[in-house]
This record gives C-alpha cells, structure tokens and sequence, in this order.
C-alpha cells in the first residue's frame, strides 16, 4: 500500500514539474499565481471511564490529520492532499490507518476544453446517479480517481465525460466507473429567441456504469450495470421547479439481498421566495437505488449515487440526537417548510420583526411483494407507486427567532420527532424494538454587550414517551434529557463554553449520568485552536445525509484548523 501511494505520489510530482515548466515557459508575466491550502489535525487523549461506556484506547492519543496545498497559474492548477491516522479516532473506520498523499490532481481548462487527471469531485444534476464529494468531519470521501473532460462547445451547452476507480480508504475499489451528462441552457442556447424571457429553461441527462467481474460461484451476476436519467429546472422570477427521474438496472449486491429487481428515483423539489416570506416542497420515490462500485460492500463505502434526505438537517444536539438518512433499499419521502416574517412595528413583530419557520418531513417504506421466477431461480420483488409501507421517521417542528433589541435576542424551538429504529438502525422490522416517540424544547438565548463581546445561554429538553423507553425487558429509549450550553465570547478573538447533557430519565438509574464538558479557544483570520475535556455520550452523528455512530468517550480533545 505504502509503495503504490509512493509511485502515485512521485508520478504526480513528476506531472506537476513538467507542467510547471511548460506553462512557465509558454506564460506571460501578467498571469495570475496563487497557491494556497488548508491544515485540520483532531486529536484525543483517551480515558477509560465504564459508567458511561468509554472503552480502554491501548494508544491512549489518536488523531486525524489532512493537509490540502493547490497551486494555480492562469488556466493550469493542480493540488495534493495528505492525511495521517495515527490511529484513527475512535468512532471512525479502523481501515483508515497509516499514512500518505491519497487525493493529488491536475487541471487545465480552456473556453473548450476543460481536463483534469487524478481524484476528482462532481456531480451530475442533484446526485441521483453520480456524486463524488469529501466530508472530512465524516472521514468520507468517494472521490473518482481518473480523468473528467467538460467542454461548452456552444453558450448554453455541457458537456461532461469521465471516468475511473473510486477511493478505498487508502487504495481505490475494484469496480470501473464511466459516466456522461449533458446539460442544455434553453434561454442562452436560443438567446436570439429566448433570451429575454422571464421563465429559465434548463434540460438535463445523464449515463452511468459500472463494470465489477463476477467471481461468485453461485450466482449469475451482470458485470455492467448502467443508470440514466433526466431532469429539467424551470426558474420564473421567485419561483423555482426542479425534478429528476434515474433508473437502474438489475444489480444484486449486499445491500438489496441480491435481489434482480431494477432500481429507480424520483426527486421533486418546489420553492418559493419573496421579501418575508418563503417556503419549499420535496418530494422523494427511491426504490433499490443502492448504486455501489462494489456489490459486495456496505454502510457509506463505494457509493456512487447520493440520495438526499428529505428531511430537516438539525444542529441542536437534542433535534440531533436521532438524525434520519434515506434508506437505499426504498422509501417515500416528503418535506415541506414555510418561512414568514412578521413585518417590524406591528404587535406581534416588534421593533424588529419576528422570524417564524414551521418543517415538516415524513418517511415511509415501500411495500415489497416477493416475485420468484421459477424458470431462472431470480429472487425479485415489485412494488406500486399507491402502496405506502410502514412508518420510518416523521418531524413536526417550529421555530421562532426574535430579537428584543441591539443587545438580546432568542431562538425558541419545539420538535416531535418519530424514529422507527428497527429500520433506521438496524435496517429490519424484525429487530423487536420499539420506536422512539419524543417532544423536544430549546431556548437558545444572546446577550451582546459589546461589539465584540457576547454571552449565549442553550437550554435543550428531550421529553421521550413512557411506552418507548423499556419493551420486553430490552432497553430502547433513553428516557428524557436535559442539556445547557453557557458560551461566553470575551472579544473577537477567545471563547469558552461549559456544556452538560444529563440523561436523567433513564430507565435505568446507574445510567443517569451527567455528561460535562468544557472548551475553550482561540480564533484568529483563518486559525482556530480549541481544547475540550469532559464525557462524549454514545450516539449517531450525521452531516449531509452521511451518518456514523459515535462512541461514548471520555477524555481531552484538541482541534486545530488553519487556512491560507
């Protein structure tokens, strides 16, 4: 592993001097150099503390290090990124191990042609059959390494080719990807005709495929499977209407138990926005839209496709505590939102206005119908597009925001979130469990007494449903918490924060634990410095529709981010 990430990374150099060289020599004093570039290290000391399930860490320190570096001049740019697991926090893949250059490109683009060599990040249409992207707070990244070619060979027309192997941990997966999209701008591409029309007309399409051998001695597996589509986005003025449909051939793998059923998605999305007021409707079909490099793998690893979650994305720890993430193997999904201000000087507006957002999104299952064929022993399943299955997730929430004055303002939220955890968690409606039922408060108050100086106080409640908590002796809920936030900022520069999340509902009384926390830092331009001590509770956290559980620990921790 260790000497093809050296051949790579020497190769890349190699790349990297020559054509540096050329565009030097080929290049006019009067084009723009720039290099610039990004450090995060996350790193914690780790003590064992059984009351709230904190393992034993043998190394006692792990951290997580990455270090981008780009360099630009005129239309040639090219960039490296290293990471270092020494080891890996807990709560991350243990695969991340060790250390190199695993993410290293270059680019040149003109007003035709625009090529890029190595790991490369995009997306076609909202990602239904291809998204590349890097999460680093996740420790995810499904880049392509390969090439990409995006030409406008005429204004209103893209073009995008591409193709190559995604990233593995510290190799890439074993699957070949090859995918073409093609967008066309009605309103620039027939400008003479359409130019000046307020309705904005923009057609999309896309192919995808992948090639995986099939070495299983027992099943008769399709080595290409391919994914298309399309999609249109109308814009008139506030208004804004987009939907893309993607279907996918058969493709047995893990995750739909090698089922030989097709796949498809469909993905609506309708807002509108004027001063005061807005709101926003998502609609969402996915039925066995697992879309992976390799058949064979689970959880977040080789997935080509994003299915976005069509519901609200919380940062309260409490709205947060039990995240929700579109099931591949189907669900139907909706999420609608208002947005209204109060205009300032009337009774309910004040001096300021009032800010007021109502959210709901709701998750159900497909009901799958078995389907065998007797002829070739395929295992299928069908579906109707009328039939709803069981409920898997559902929040009702508002919000109010109001500032009193120059110095105070408050957010105030309610939530009533269900949480089907036989399917979220365990992905089946045979585990047993109970699902959670819970009403949750925040209060979430700012005092600015200075320009540059605040104080913030967060008061969260998760209040759970008494039937939730225990079913057949078997621990499901965690009965009721409490949290409180009291963040002070000094001036521009320092901040410290003490935090507690006590558990106090829980069914089991050796389980009602405070768990404390303090952090203080530093922030300056584009550097930041943080420490924390204290207990981390056990749980899931989600960023974009990507999820990973975290362990519970105790310990220090020390962040530090630099840019330049």
């Amino acid at each position: 592993m260790a000497c093809n990430i050296r051949n790579g990374f020497v190769l890349f150099i190699v790349f990297l001097l020559i054509s540096f060289t050329f565009f030097s020599q080929e290049g006019t004093s009067n084009i723009t150099e720039s290099i610039h570039g990004n450090f995060q290290i996350d790193g914690q000391y780790y003590i064992e503390d059984s009351t709230i399930g904190a393992p034993k860490v043998p190394e006692k320190f792990l951290s997580n290090v990455f270090g981008n570096i780009n360099y630009i001049k005129g239309d040639f740019s090219a960039g490296i990124r290293y990471e270092a697991y020494n080891n890996v926090r807990q709560g991350f893949d243990a695969r991340y191990k060790g250390q190199g250059i695993v993410n290293k490109f270059a680019r040149y683009k003109t007003d035709l042609l625009d090529i890029t060599i190595g790991n490369i990040y995009e997306q076609f249409g909202s990602g239904l059959m291809f998204r590349t992207y890097c999460e680093p707070g996740l420790l995810y990244d499904n880049s392509l390494d390969g090439i990409r070619l995006i030409s406008n060979p005429k204004k209103g027309i893209t073009l995008k080719g591409l193709a190559g192997k995604q990233r593995y941990f510290f190799e890439n997966g074993p699957g070949i990807i090859r995918g073409f999209d093609g967008e066309i701008n009605v309103n620039e591409l027939f400008d003479s005709l359409f130019g000046n029309k307020k309705t904005k007309i923009i057609f999309g399409s896309s192919l995808v495929s992948k090639y995986q051998s099939d070495l299983d001695p027992n099943l008769n597996l399709p080595q290409n499977v391919a994914t298309y589509g399309g999609r249109i986005n109308l814009i008139r003025d506030a208004f804004n209407f987009s939907t893309e449909y993607a279907y996918k051939i058969n493709d047995p793998s893990a995750d739909n138990k090698f089922s030989y059923k097709s796949g498809e998605v469909i993905f609506t999305s309708i807002s509108y926005a004027i001063k005061g007021l807005s709101f926003l409707l998502q609609l969402k079909r996915v039925d066995n839209m697992s879309f992976r490099s390799d058949r064979n793998e689970g959880l977040q690893s080789l997935l080509i496709n994003f299915l976005p979650a069509t519901t609200k994305p919380h940062t309260y720890s409490m709205l947060a505590l039990n995240p929700y993430a579109t099931q591949l193997k189907g669900e139907i999904g909706l999420m609608g939102e208002i947005q209204y201000k109060i205009k300032k000087g009337s009774l309910l507006g004040g001096k300021y206005g009032t800010e007021l957002t109502f959210n709901f999104s709701q998750a159900n299952g497909l009901n799958q119908i078995p389907v065998k064929d007797t002829l070739t022993a395929m295992t299928f399943y069908k579906t109707n597009y009328n039939d709803i299955g069981e409920g898997y997730y559902h929040d009702f929430y508002i919000e109010i925001n109001k500032k009193f004055s120059k110095e105070w303002k408050a957010t105030f939220a309610y939530s009533n979130q269900f949480y089907n955890r036989n399917i979220i968690q365990f992905g089946t409606a045979n585990e047993g469990y109970q699902s959670l039922v819970s009403n949750i408060g925040v209060v979430d108050i700012s005092y600015k007494y200075k320009s540059t100086g605040s104080i913030r106080l967060e008061l969260q409640g998760l209040f759970a449903d008494e039937q939730d908590m225990i079913t057949n002796s078997n621990l499901v809920g965690k009965g009721n918490w409490a949290t409180a936030l009291l963040e002070w900022t000094p001036n521009g520069n320092w901040f410290v924060a003490i935090f507690d999340q006590y558990n106090y509902g829980n069914p089991e009384s050796s389980s009602r634990i405070h768990y404390y926390l303090g952090t203080f830092g530093y922030n300056k331009g584009s550097n930041r410095i943080s420490l924390s001590y204290g207990k981390q509770s056990a749980g899931i956290f989600c960023v974009g529709g990507v999820c990973r559980t975290v362990p519970a620990s105790n310990g220090l921790t020390i962040s530090i981010t630099s840019s330049f």
